[in-house]
């Protein structure tokens, strides 16, 4: 077993389904819970909410295909092949809980709709494509450019036309779009992104193909599932979009957080994790009540001041 330069990160790694192996990063002590992440994100983008949870939980953070210590997504890659790592893990470290941020969400949904892996989720603004809202019509320009060895190229095409830039940025032309972001994405934070670029692809061609006219295949997830979404983040990926999936998941419930936008498990951890143990089912701290924060059934409206990030 490895030792993470993190104190009392514990590292190992299962095989999933198909053989690939699948990275997870442990700490706390207490029932099991996974937590798994969105695109162009890796296990050390949650590690805070790791530690913000560990005192109530036992925290397996998973590295998903693509990203440190895990195996290469397939040529095949699916969303089946996600939920079959997340099931490996759950499995080894015996969790019945899951965090699921964004498309971590829609993995963890789509596990839950399969088979009985877990009794309770815990997902803030899962990426579920409803109506053709998730625009994937730039991947072409942007699987080009990568073609094309045009890196930077290929995340400014990414943000410009994903749908989910601030209003600036979006109206800039594209020479802009690129100094800006060089600009602000430097060094390791650029490394992080740069790795994930063939990976992004893959996933949003995945989040593409789920797209529905309603959210009606997740009606048969049996697990508790407690919705969680930020105020600042747009309707489609919070209000509107948990208001739908409640209404056909048999045992959900839905909090919107004041203050809190798409980025917030990663931006605001402590307030994520306050939330996740004021809404589980049995909560161990009797001084949650007194913090105001919102249990899981009432929605706040949106300012829509943030985009979509899946």
């Amino acid at each position: 077993m490895k030792r993470l330069a993190n104190p009392g990160l514990r590292s190992r790694t299962v095989l999933s389904e198909d053989g690939t192996p699948i990275a997870y990063h442990s700490l706390g002590h207490g029932p099991g819970l996974v937590v798994v992440g969105g695109v162009l994100s890796s296990a050390s983008d949650y590690f805070q909410l790791a530690r913000a949870l560990a005192g109530d939980f036992e925290v397996h953070v998973m590295e998903r295909r693509g990203r440190p210590g895990s195996g290469p997504q397939r040529k095949d890659h699916d969303l089946g092949a996600e939920c079959d790592d997340l099931a490996a893990v759950a499995s080894a470290t015996e969790s019945a809980a899951v965090f699921g941020h964004s498309f971590g969400g829609l993995v963890a949904l789509e596990t839950a709709r399969r088979g009985t892996t877990f009794d309770e989720l815990f997902l803030y603004e899962p990426a579920v494509p409803l109506r053709g809202q998730l625009s994937i019509g730039w991947l072409r320009e942007y699987e080009q450019l990568l073609d094309r060895g045009s890196r930077r190229g290929a995340f400014a095409c990414m943000v410009k036309q994903a749908g989910h830039a601030p209003g600036p940025i979006s109206a800039m032309p594209m020479w802009c779009v690129r100094l800006v972001l060089r600009l602000g994405i430097r060094g390791e934070k650029w490394a992080a992104q740069d790795r994930l670029l063939e990976e992004n692809a893959v996933e949003h061609r995945i989040l593409g193909a789920v797209d529905a006219p309603t959210p009606e295949r997740f009606s048969t997830v049996t697990a508790r599932t407690v919705l969680l979404g930020g105020a600042k983040s747009p309707p489609s990926a919070s209000c509107a979009l948990l208001g739908e999936l409640v209404q056909v998941i048999p045992h959900a419930s839905v909090a919107v957080l004041p203050g809190l936008r798409h980025s917030a498990p990663q931006d605001r951890p402590a307030d994520i994790a306050a939330a996740v143990l004021a809404n589980r089912r049995v909560s161990p701290r009797s001084d949650l009540g007194a913090r105001g924060l919102p249990a899981a059934r009432d929605l706040v409206e949106s300012d829509g001041t943030e985009g979509f990030p899946s």
